[in-house]
């Protein structure tokens, strides 16, 4: 059986691989994608979803913009990571499909209320202002849901100041009703992402697929290495989206453990941090789970799959 998600995102260089692994990998079935400030501002990360939308193929799958800024705070953006644009260095043709006339608010309601109990993983791997908004305004999604899975915070250190991870700290109000609202709930932290690195010999296997997509994730992840090594001196850049999309596909792909998490909201030297409570020993019926390993191999291999299935589906879109 395949899992359905929702790939809530804010595209950017891994947002995009995530949306082509989500799309290409036969284990998910991708409901919808919608999009949300972060990364850059909401206008630029739609017009990327949409590219990324065309490149892969998603002739059936809406995808719908949303906030455009956190609940509280001031916007925020990443141009030193992301570029202007947000996606930085492929070219990007204008796309060939619209946005989604729905707000992706209630097109993650929608699709939520629509599908069967249990069935539905919500997949946020940017800010968490739309799945915030969502559950706020139907708190009956969240016994719908089968599951969230994101992409954000740290269990030590982080990467947008000492003590957090961008995607928390640019709307921490969002990442603590998230964190708290009654669903089960698996950070997908730094502190696996940052196993995910795009090393010049994975950039070769998937150079070596020689297809469009493939060719396409190439220069996404030329201009990312660029832009890691000069802000945050990384050899070679962590694709940290894609990997809350594997622990769908294959949950022993990335080792979680059970432990509570909650957000820190104040606006000192740790706003933003998900502050775990290691004192306990870790529990597997803990309602909340923190990422700690990443079977590397095994997870470049579904980004290879992945990006060869996606041709075979460009070739043939009536499939």
């Amino acid at each position: 059986m395949t899992t359905k998600i929702i790939l809530d995102c804010d595209p950017g260089h891994d947002d995009a691989i995530a949306m082509l692994l989500a799309q290409g990998n036969p284990e998910i079935d991708l409901l919808a994608v919608t999009t949300v400030a972060g990364n850059q501002t909401l206008d630029k990360v739609t017009r990327n979803a949409l590219a990324v939308a065309d490149i892969a193929g998603m002739t059936e799958v809406p995808v719908a913009a949303g906030c455009d800024r956190p609940l509280v705070r001031a916007p925020r953006v990443a141009p030193d990571i992301h570029g202007e644009s947000g996606m930085d260095g492929p070219q990007l043709p204008p796309s060939v499909r619209e946005v989604d006339g729905r707000h992706a608010v209630d097109l993650i309601i929608e699709t939520i209320m629509a599908e069967p109990v249990g069935s539905v993983t919500l997949v946020p791997t940017g800010a968490l202002t739309n799945i915030a908004l969502a559950v706020r305004r139907e708190p009956r999604i969240a016994d719908r849901v089968r599951e969230v899975v994101l992409m954000g915070g740290a269990l030590h250190r982080g990467n947008w100041s000492a003590t957090s991870e961008f995607n928390i700290i640019v709307d921490p109000e969002s990442a603590h009703i998230v964190f708290n609202a009654d669903w089960p709930v698996t950070m997908v932290g730094l502190d696996a992402t940052h196993q995910a690195l795009a090393t010049p010999e994975v950039i070769e296997r998937i150079t070596a697929i020689g297809n469009g997509p493939s060719r396409f994730v190439v220069e996404l992840l030329e201009f990312f290495a660029k832009a890691y090594r000069e802000s945050q001196h990384f050899a070679s850049p962590p694709v940290h989206d894609p990997v809350a999309v594997a622990r769908v596909i294959d949950r022993s792909i990335v080792r979680t453990v059970g432990v509570p998490l909650d957000v820190e909201l104040g606006n000192g030297l740790t706003v933003g941090m998900t502050v775990a409570d290691l004192r306990a020993p870790a529990d597997d019926a803990s309602r909340t789970h923190a990422a700690v390993d990443l079977d590397q191999e095994r997870f470049w291999g579904l980004i290879v799959d992945a990006l060869e299935r996606l041709d075979d589906r460009l070739l043939t879109p009536e499939e």
